[in-house]
């Protein structure tokens, strides 16, 4: 995954405009497990099947936009949704 500070920098949510984080491993392991299981879902509460490498997070930290392959998803309704994972923490950012 190649994204620069420079480059996050110019991010930004397309769904609500805001600066977007790198997520932490621990976020991305999270995420993949729940992949796995069948309970990730997108915007569209569709099911999410394909893991990640990396993500990046929004600022309400309830939207993960996935990297996979080197590649950056930034569409508003493939993102992940984070905030119901499973009880615990705020999802980890870096």
């Amino acid at each position: 995954m190649i994204i620069t500070p420079n480059i996050l920098q110019m991010l930004r949510c397309p769904a609500g405009g805001g600066a977007l984080v790198l997520a932490d491993r621990q976020l991305i392991e999270r995420v993949n497990a729940a992949i796995s299981d069948g309970t990730a879902r997108d915007q569209l509460d569709a099911r999410v099947d394909e893991p990640i490498d990396a993500g990046v997070v929004n600022t309400a930290r309830n939207r993960l936009y996935p990297i996979r392959d080197n590649i950056t998803t930034l569409i508003a309704d493939d993102a992940i949704r984070i905030d119901n994972l499973g009880a615990g923490q705020t999802p980890g950012l870096s």
